[in-house]
C-alpha cells in the first residue's frame, strides 16, 4: 500500500491536489472493509481500490468534485437493493467513506506517512473528524491505547477518531530460503506483510533474489539469537527434518503467535517425535501448523506459497482454525 502514498506524493510534489478516500466504517456484507484506500487525482484518474463496483464509481465522482472544490466530507452508502439511499449494489451492508482533500501543503505529512510505511516499523494513522468536515491527521508510532490494534478502529464522539494501522506490528520469519521460501517471501511482501528470511546458505540470500524491503539474515539454524514476540510468525521451511527440529526447538520457547512447518506427513512425524523426546508437551507440539498451509492441492513452489500465505492471512485476521 506504500505505492498509493508514493503516487500521492508525486502528485502533490507536482503542485496538484489529491483526494484520499478511505473506508472508515463498514457493517454487514461489503466488498471491502475499513482500511481500504483509494486516491482520486485532478485528472479523474485513481489509484488503489475501495472494492470496485458502484461504490467505487460514485466515490471517484465525489473525489473529483472535491478536488475541484477543495473540500472534505464523509459519506455513507447502503448496499441494499430497493432502499431509497442505495446505489444499486446487493451486498447487503453499509459503508462510510472519508474523503480528505490534500493540497501540496500536506506534502510533509504524506512524506512522513510514506517513510513510516517503508521503514516497516509499527505505526498508526490517527484521524480526528469534526461534524463540519474538518479533520486532523497525525502519525503515531507508540500505539498506546485501546484503539491501536491490528485492525482499523473508529471511536464515535466529537470529534470522531479513526485509527488505522499503517504497518501492523509483527513480522513473518521464514526459516529456509529455498524455492518455496523465496516464493513465499515475495508473495507475503506483495500483500503487505513484514518479512525476514533466515538461511545458512549465502547463495540463497543474494540481494537480487528478493524484493527490496525483505530482510535477509545469514546465520546458523542451531543458534537463532533473536526473540519472537506474540505478534510474530515463524514459518519453518528448512531442507531437512533435523534442521526443522533445531529451529522448532528454539521458536517454541518464544512467544511467537503462529508457528508452522512445511513437509510431508512422514517428515512432520519425525520432527514431532524429536520434539517429544526433547520434553515438549503434546499440546505444545499440536499447536504447530504442520503440514503448513490451507489444503488447496498446490504442488509447485508458487502454489504452496499461496496456500501458506492464505493461512497467514487467516491468522492475521483472526479467522484461522487449526487443521493439523
Amino acid at each position: 500500500m506504500s505505492g498509493l502514498f508514493s503516487r500521492i506524493t508525486d502528485r502533490l510534489q507536482a503542485g496538484e491536489a489529491v483526494v484520499l478516500c478511505r473506508i472508515i466504517d463498514a457493517s454487514g456484507s461489503t466488498p471491502r472493509g475499513a482500511g481500504a484506500r483509494m486516491a482520486v487525482f485532478q485528472d479523474g484518474s485513481t489509484a488503489g481500490t475501495i472494492g470496485g463496483g458502484a461504490v467505487e464509481l460514485r466515490a471517484s465522482q465525489i473525489g473529483r468534485e472535491l478536488c475541484e472544490e477543495g473540500g472534505s466530507r464523509t459519506c455513507s452508502f447502503r448496499l441494499t437493493p430497493g432502499d431509497i439511499e442505495d446505489i444499486g449494489m446487493i451486498c447487503g451492508g453499509d459503508v462510510t467513506l472519508l474523503f480528505q482533500y490534500l493540497s501540496p501543503d500536506q506534502l510533509p505529512l504524506v512524506r512522513e506517512i510514506l517513510a513510516a510505511m517503508e521503514s516497516g516499523g509499527p505505526s498508526w494513522l490517527v484521524t480526528d473528524l469534526w461534524e463540519d468536515g474538518r479533520w486532523e491527521m497525525t502519525l503515531d508510532k507508540a500505539g498506546d491505547g485501546p484503539l491501536f490494534t491490528r485492525r482499523p478502529m473508529l471511536r464515535e464522539g466529537e470529534p470522531r477518531r479513526y485509527v488505522e494501522p499503517l504497518c501492523p506490528a509483527g513480522c513473518v520469519y521464514i526459516f529456509g530460503a529455498g524455492h518455496v521460501g523465496n516464493a513465499l517471501a515475495r508473495l507475503l511482501h506483495w500483500i503487505g506483510f513484514q518479512v525476514t528470511v533466515f538461511d545458512d546458505r549465502p547463495h540463497a540470500l543474494k540481494e537480487e533474489l528478493f524484493p527490496e524491503g525483505v530482510r535477509r539474515i545469514l546465520g546458523d539454524y542451531a543458534h537463532i539469537d533473536f526473540p519472537l514476540t506474540r505478534e510474530d510468525c515463524a514459518v519453518v521451511m528448512s531442507p531437512g527434518h533435523k534442521m526443522d527440529y533445531q529451529i522448532l526447538e528454539q521458536v517454541l520457547r518464544t512467544d511467537a503467535g503462529y508457528i508452522g512447518c512445511i513437509g510431508s506427513r512422514r517428515k512432520v512425524a519425525a520432527t514431532r517425535e524429536l520434539l517429544l523426546k526433547a520434553g515438549f508437551s503434546q499440546e505444545v507440539i499440536d499447536a504447530i501448523h504442520s503440514p503448513i498451509g490451507l489444503p488447496i492441492g498446490g504442488e509447485t513452489p508458487e502454489e504452496i506459497a499461496v496456500s501458506v500465505a492464505a493461512e497467514l492471512i487467516a491468522h492475521r485476521s483472526g479467522k484461522l482454525s487449526h487443521h493439523a
